[in-house]
């Protein structure tokens, strides 16, 4: 073997050994998309406004030039998570949760891309073009934000948050834009499937989460949806679907007040804890749920 073929082997051997060590494993990160519930309203109100545990991050998926913040970098889960001129959504009190009943050791890191008014084919990763292309000017900025492949940008910042900790989670609240689409399941399953993938993931270690739209208790205009995405969990065991039953909705009945969307975050939350075996309060019960 000549000596720069072993150098090669020995320059490959220390990249990845390095990138193995600077992978966190207490650093857990949950990917977020959707639509406009999983942005955020836009508003925060003083009580969400901070400050947050410094052990609750967010990886900034675009530049946030009023909030000083630089697209792939990680920074202090105050809302807006999403982007510049978005507000409190599930994942601000998701994460919240998380590190309130976590081991002081383990920080929350979430990455969060949507986009207010798509449907689900905005995600789907070989025929997103099509449904682009016919998307309003308004929605159209909002992909533009996001390299024109707001799933590729998914995968993109996703790897950016990989150099740093581990994907245990990803979280999903959109459907308002697929009422009554039967195809739904099916298209979310594919979506989930491909994110594992090109992330080298496993289903058993990275559980979806799926929030229910506002409710028919809030008189919720696309509740009827709910029935797709309950069924969810019959043909994907790793799928999770979280109640927003109660959840307060607004005027709208389109969207969550502040107050439905820190129960519904709360509500992720303690799915997540359940399936890593912890409780809301700390507790660690006998065993795991995690799927199979």
């Amino acid at each position: 073997m000549k000596v720069t073929t072993r150098l090669s082997i020995l320059a490959g051997v220390l990249y990845f050994s390095t990138a193995a060590v600077a992978q966190n494993p207490d650093h857990y990160i949950f990917l977020c998309f959707g639509q406009s519930n999983m942005e955020g309203f836009p508003g925060v109100e003083e009580q969400d406004a901070g400050p947050v545990d410094e052990r609750f991050q967010m990886l900034a998926a675009v530049d946030f030039p009023k909030q000083e913040r630089t697209k792939g970098s990680w920074y202090p889960a105050v809302p807006p998570l999403c982007r510049p001129s978005t507000g409190l959504c599930p994942a601000d009190y998701f994460g919240r949760t998380l590190v309130a009943a976590l081991p002081k050791n383990i920080h929350v890191g979430v990455v969060n891309v949507a986009v207010a008014g798509c449907k689900i084919e905005l995600f789907e990763k070989d025929n997103f073009q099509a449904y682009a292309a016919t998307a309003p000017k308004w929605m159209a900025g909002i992909i533009v934000t996001y390299g024109g492949n707001p799933y590729q940008h998914l995968v993109e910042m996703a790897k950016v948050a990989q150099k740093d900790g581990v994907i245990k989670g990803i979280l999903l609240h959109q459907g308002e834009s697929n009422a009554n689409d039967d195809q739904w399941r099916a298209k979310v399953t594919a979506i989930y499937e491909n994110l594992l993938k090109d992330l080298s993931l496993k289903a058993a270690e990275v559980p979806l989460l799926v929030g229910e739209l506002v409710n028919a208790d809030q008189q919720g205009a696309c509740a009827g949806m709910n029935r797709i995405i309950d069924e969810l969990p019959n043909t994907l065991p790793t799928a999770h679907v979280i109640s927003s039953a109660g959840c307060e909705g607004r005027r709208d009945h389109l969207h969550f007040t502040p107050a439905g969307y820190r129960e519904l975050g709360k509500r992720y939350a303690a799915e997540m804890l359940s399936l890593l075996g912890v409780g809301t309060n700390g507790s660690k019960p006998q065993e795991a749920i995690v799927p199979p």
